[in-house]
């Protein structure tokens, strides 16, 4: 996700909005980048987690891996390759001219984002009318569950400097939970 090529968050399911306005806020992207880079976290998965640690539900490790189970397909096929391309394309063969492979490369990143905003409306639908999960005593306790839920589901940790920069960023905008 990129701040410059989101697109409008008044636009999509309130867990996109979501999505925008809480990757945009300081140090999450970099967060949630370190966490991609080094646990393997798919930072839609972990979005969708925190998003429902806004409304105080806690996803058990089942729960998640349910999730993982039916996301995986599309991630695997569209989101990563798309992401590897545009990753790639940061150093172009020389055949293509800089400024042209640049433009094809911003290319790919709008359509890399589509398939991430695709993944995330299904997800919300996957949902349903009801949340997931089961009531939590606080944001923080649900946001905590959800995270070592997913960690579990891994069958490892996280980098806990990231998940706390995460937590933290949460509790601050936690009192929109139609966001």
């Amino acid at each position: 996700m990129s701040a410059s090529e989101t697109p409008s968050p008044s636009s999509g399911s309130p867990f996109w909005r979501f999505s925008l306005r809480f990757y945009r806020q300081s140090e999450v992207a970099d967060a949630c980048i370190a966490l991609q880079e080094q646990a393997g976290v798919d930072v839609n998965l972990l979005l969708f987690l925190l998003w429902h640690a806004t409304q105080k539900r806690a996803l058990s490790q089942a729960d998640v891996a349910e999730l993982e189970r039916r996301i995986a397909p599309w991630r695997n096929t569209t989101v990563i390759p798309l992401r590897t391309m545009r990753r790639a394309l940061k150093s172009p063969p020389t055949l293509v001219a800089g400024a042209s492979a640049e433009l094809f490369r911003t290319k790919i990143k709008a359509v890399e984002l589509e398939a991430e905003r695709l993944q995330q409306e299904a997800m919300h639908e996957l949902a349903g009318p009801a949340l997931l999960g089961v009531e939590a005593s606080s944001l923080e306790d649900a946001a905590r569950a959800n995270v070592a839920a997913y960690a579990a589901m891994g069958g490892g940790a996280f980098p806990q400097p990231a998940i706390e920069t995460l937590l933290a960023a949460l509790a601050g905008r936690g009192r929109k939970p139609e966001e």
